[in-house]
């Protein structure tokens, strides 16, 4: 089943011991697979002022709207985790500490494996010490970001992007929603 993205962003996410926050945004991977990566989850009156990410792996499948979208760590876990500035790219090295954080199985850019099955199933990320510094861009994208980007045919403009259809059971935007005007 597809959903709408643009209907998900302010949705209640409650961890396995609480309520953690709300829905602010998506990342999604543009040059592999156009995948969502990550859930970007703003902590709200909990956490003041701190965004955090939440992996699918933490969600499991995506149900029909609802009230609340469960998220399957602890309010301890979700507080230690790293943070992120919204405003700056997040980099390869960002996403090697999140995953060692959680033990999560890590996808790279050599790897695009997401989307085989209906989570990706990949070696886990490489120790501190041989983690690259300066590492390739993981062309992760906001999908608040991006909404509204012209899109363009072989033969011309034909709108902008006004929402993505993503799969509930394997993260993955197969379908975009294209406004056509005048």
């Amino acid at each position: 089943m597809l959903h709408s993205i643009q209907e998900r962003y302010g949705e209640k996410l409650r961890a396995t011991d609480g309520e953690i926050g709300h829905v602010r945004d998506f990342y999604l991977d543009d040059k592999n697979d156009w995948s969502v990566r990550y859930v970007v989850a703003d902590t709200g009156g909990w956490l003041p002022g701190r965004l955090v990410l939440i992996s699918p792996h933490a969600l499991g499948r995506l149900y029909p709207k609802g009230e609340v979208l469960l998220v399957n760590l602890t309010r301890e876990q979700i507080e230690k985790s790293p943070s992120i500035d919204e405003h700056k790219p997040l980099s390869r090295q960002y996403e090697e500490e999140y995953h060692r954080h959680y033990g999560y199985p890590y996808y790279a850019e050599a790897w695009p494996l997401w989307g085989l099955a209906e989570y990706p199933v990949m070696a886990p990320p490489p120790p501190v010490a041989q983690a690259k510094h300066g590492g390739a861009d993981s062309h992760l994208r906001s999908t608040r970001f991006i909404k509204g980007y012209k899109v363009q045919a072989t033969d011309g403009l034909i709108g902008h992007l006004a929402d993505f259809l993503i799969d509930g059971r394997t993260w993955k935007i197969p379908e975009i929603v294209v406004e056509t005007g005048h």
